[in-house]
């Protein structure tokens, strides 16, 4: 086991757990920011494996995870906007540490694997899971908290 796998099973341990607790019980905003949390906390996983067992092809599950896990997301916050809108989600700083996670993780990938092709698609995956995150968050937590208008 090298430091590559073992930072990926602490991510897979940790935030498994945490997922699997969040979506198991508690109300239901607890369980959309679990679901909405788990592409965060597992495609960053994937990059890490694709490095240390060097096969880029856990590069292109990650890729396909950042780009439908948010989707899944924005569809679950449209299918239960009505029961949202009771009890909004409030998740702003746990989802800021986990886009935070996301990018520290394709940032050193990145620079372990270097300049090239591998990179674009790093980068690119990079994209699609942090924008995305924080996209489908915002999506949960109904856009803009009331109280801040700022066309005046």
């Amino acid at each position: 086991m090298n430091g590559w796998t073992a930072t990926a099973t602490a991510a897979f341990a940790g935030g498994g757990a945490a997922v699997v607790w969040g979506v198991a019980t508690g109300p239901l905003r607890r369980r959309a920011v679990a679901q909405n949390l788990s592409t965060t906390l597992f495609c960053p996983a994937l990059l890490l494996l694709a490095q240390g067992y060097g096969r880029p092809s856990y590069v292109d599950i990650a890729l396909v995870l950042a780009l439908l896990g948010p989707v899944g997301t924005l569809v679950f916050a449209r299918l239960l906007a009505e029961d949202l809108d009771e009890d909004p989600p409030r998740a702003r700083a746990l989802t800021w540490v986990a886009a935070g996670f996301g990018a520290a993780v394709v940032l050193v990938v990145c620079v372990a694997t270097g300049p090239g092709r591998a990179m674009v698609k790093l980068l690119v995956t990079g994209v699609l899971l942090i924008g995305g995150t924080l996209v489908a968050s915002r999506a949960l937590a109904h856009g803009m908290p009331k109280g801040e208008d700022r066309h005046g």
